[in-house]
């Protein structure tokens, strides 16, 4: 896989809750942590996600915000 992207986090897919439209994708993350992503059902089918199954959470953002109370 080649992709533009720098912020690649491999992992394995731990649970998939799927919808009507979208799935939540929860994954865990090699070296601890992990990190929940939701898209479309179709892409779940699409690209054979399942759990158990090792891939790759892109991350491909501007910035990132960090908050408090």
């Amino acid at each position: 896989m080649k992709i533009s992207a720098r912020n690649q986090l491999k992992g394995t897919v731990r649970e998939i809750e799927l919808g009507m439209i979208t799935a939540e994708v929860t994954i865990a993350l090699e070296g601890g942590g992990e990190i929940t992503s939701v898209i479309t059902k179709k892409a779940v089918e699409n690209l054979g996600i399942t759990v158990g199954k090792k891939v790759y959470a892109v991350i491909k953002s501007t910035e990132v915000m960090v908050a408090v109370d």
